[in-house]
């Protein structure tokens, strides 16, 4: 779908890159065109390195290496962690992180403030690929997918009067945020690999919350393996059950609202 972007304009445009283990995204976006990216997924050889993978994509795929207005990096992983905005001192933000996890070869820690929610988001990312990352792009800014999440469903989250969970499902885990009228209650990831792993942690979080199971509503996105299982079996117990639109690459979406 090349041939739909001109990218002889690519110095008007926004690319954002997703990096997961599962494989590579990327999104271009004209921001004075249409406010729909257009979206390409790329594989990954499990046998390289993140970065390794990096440089061979590079060399096949022309368009990445032009010149782009802003460029957005989205790193997944669960290695994220959360601490009060009030409280938050940038030199302390590895000491913080690494009181939460374990430390990591080759890792370089970063931060996402996020002031709609009052919250900081610090993450792990590669340090290779980071300074790989560095030296392509003049504008380029680093996020934990979980940032830019937290706040296109905290928008969501101010319509209606109930409480809210959405969850971004993942190849290993489940990503859950639960609102109530745009406050954000509870921001976590948990390991899942199967449909019934999906189903017990999002019914068991829906418990401990207290969520009512007729007027709250649950809205999932991300990768659905076994969709009309996991819908069927969770309409068991939440009446207000949802897919999100769109569904697979909601993050990528998101990102282009982020300042």
């Amino acid at each position: 779908m090349t041939e739909t972007i001109d990218f002889s304009k690519s110095e008007q445009y926004t690319l954002s890159i997703r990096l997961s283990t599962d494989g590579f995204s990327f999104s271009v976006l004209n921001p004075l065109g249409n406010d729909r990216p257009w979206i390409e997924n790329h594989p990954i050889d499990e046998s390289l390195s993140l970065t390794a993978n990096l440089k061979r994509t590079y060399q096949n795929i022309e368009w990445l290496n032009r010149p782009y207005k802003r460029v957005n990096i989205l790193s997944v992983s669960n290695r994220f962690t959360f601490i009060p905005l009030n409280f938050f001192e940038d030199e302390q933000a590895e000491q913080i992180f690494y009181h939460n996890h374990l430390p990591c070869k080759n890792e370089q820690v970063l931060y996402n403030i996020l002031h709609g929610n009052n919250v900081v988001v610090l993450f792990g990312t590669d340090k290779t690929a980071y300074s790989f990352l560095q030296e392509k792009y003049t504008e380029v800014r680093f996020y934990s997918q979980t940032a830019p999440l937290i706040e296109y469903f905290s928008d969501k989250s101010r319509l209606g009067n109930n409480q809210k969970m959405y969850v971004h499902l993942r190849k290993e885990s489940a990503d859950v945020y639960c609102y109530e009228r745009n406050r954000l209650l509870l921001a976590n990831a948990y390991p899942c690999t199967a449909t019934a792993d999906h189903i017990y942690y999002l019914l068991y979080i829906w418990k401990q919350l207290d969520f009512d199971q007729e007027r709250d509503e649950l809205h999932i996105s991300g990768l659905m393996v076994e969709k009309k299982l996991l819908l069927s079996e969770l309409r068991k117990y939440i009446q207000q059950v949802f897919i999100m639109n769109p569904a697979e690459n909601i993050d990528l979406y998101a990102i282009n609202q982020c300042e």
